[in-house]
């Protein structure tokens, strides 16, 4: 690590691809060390940001209660991707942290699946951040089993909805467009879903990073988000001393003053709220709910009948996963709420299926 600077890891890639996954163990591995969490996301209702909230970080023996800890060393930027809106949105959190940089030890950046890690890094340049702050490492995180399969995304639709609902995004690269400048940045690329994957579709994930990442960037390929916590930190990449030599497509967007017209399409997303359910239902609920209709992405958490654990629902296109993450505070309403994006869905109609068949 350089000499009194705050090592900061962003992690980037598409919606979907795991990076939030991949925090969250990070941070239950880090117990003891001091990590704030900056994440950029968007939606009615966090989910994403909530999971990494939720993460159990442990002080060490010695810590004075107020110091550093998940709750007050977390910061949600919801206004935009994080790329275009780096003076307004990312440069106040980052002087908050500067500010308190005797509490710190790391800091986690998890951008938005939109957004290039060029502006982001150039931002540790800036007076007040250069003198504090480096850059341990950029790490692109890849769905391998979509790359493998020829697509960018596990579902593209849903990032193009990610894509339209932003009405800061100043740059519209095509999908492997924005690929490539999230690689191109990369001083480690994560290779998710690798449980997914054969031996000829991880040859052919490797040539398609090996074709934008120099040798000296490794590959690490990884199931559930599990990797040991120092191959992904503690990098000492200081990735902001080369970023300008960077080139991407965004360089070329900017210079042009090209915009994105987010009129003439529309996707919707709204939560659907629900007491307590059985786990099996909601699942065949939901699976049945992807079938009928044209639901690209679910999330949200689910309170289990009998159960004293939170349960998450995760849907990307026709893959549902789910898993528990952490026990009911004595203070939580046990609630389920599960967040939808898709295109011609009805809220109304979703939530009277749910309903009925949760209380069938």
């Amino acid at each position: 690590m350089q000499l009194n600077k705050i090592p900061t890891t962003i992690v980037t890639g598409f919606l979907g691809s795991g990076k939030t996954t991949l925090l969250s163990n990070v941070l239950k591995q880090a117990a003891g060390k001091r990590i704030a969490v900056i994440v950029n996301e968007f939606g009615e209702l966090d989910i994403d940001s909530d999971l990494l909230r939720s993460c159990p970080l442990d002080c060490p023996e010695g810590v004075e209660e107020g110091s550093l800890r998940s709750d007050d060393g977390f910061y949600e930027l919801a206004n935009g991707c994080i790329c275009c809106t780096v003076e307004e949105e990312f440069l106040p959190v980052m002087q908050q942290l500067v500010a308190r940089r005797g509490d710190i030890d790391h800091i986690l950046i998890e951008t938005s699946g939109l957004a290039l890690p060029k502006p982001l890094v150039q931002a540790f340049n800036w007076p007040g951040i250069k003198e504090h702050c480096t850059v341990d490492a950029v790490i692109t995180v890849v769905d391998g089993a979509a790359v493998a399969a020829g697509r960018f995304a596990h579902d593209e639709d849903k990032v193009q909805a990610q894509r339209l609902a932003d009405e800061s995004l100043d740059h519209d690269p095509s999908l492997q467009e924005l690929l490539d400048d999230q690689l191109s940045a990369a001083d480690l690329v994560v290779v998710s879903k690798n449980d997914l994957l054969n031996e000829e579709e991880r040859a052919r994930v490797q040539a398609i990073i090996a074709h934008e990442v120099p040798s000296t960037v490794k590959t690490v390929y990884i199931e559930n988000g599990e990797t040991a916590l120092d191959v992904l930190l503690g990098i000492d990449a200081a990735t902001e001393s080369r970023i300008d030599e960077v080139h991407n497509h965004h360089d070329h967007h900017h210079a042009h003053g090209e915009h994105h017209d987010h009129a003439h399409d529309h996707f919707d997303s709204f939560v659907v709220t629900l007491g307590e359910v059985q786990s099996d239902l909601l699942q065949d609920t939901l699976t049945q709910l992807i079938e009928e209709h044209n639901i690209f992405r679910v999330k949200g958490f689910a309170a289990v009948h009998g159960k004293p654990m939170r349960q998450v629902f995760q849907v990307v296109g026709t893959r549902l996963d789910r898993y528990f993450d952490r026990l009911w505070k004595p203070e939580e309403v046990r609630k389920t709420q599960l967040v939808f994006i898709g295109k011609g869905i009805n809220k109304e109609q979703i939530e009277n299926i749910l309903h009925d068949a949760l209380s069938a």
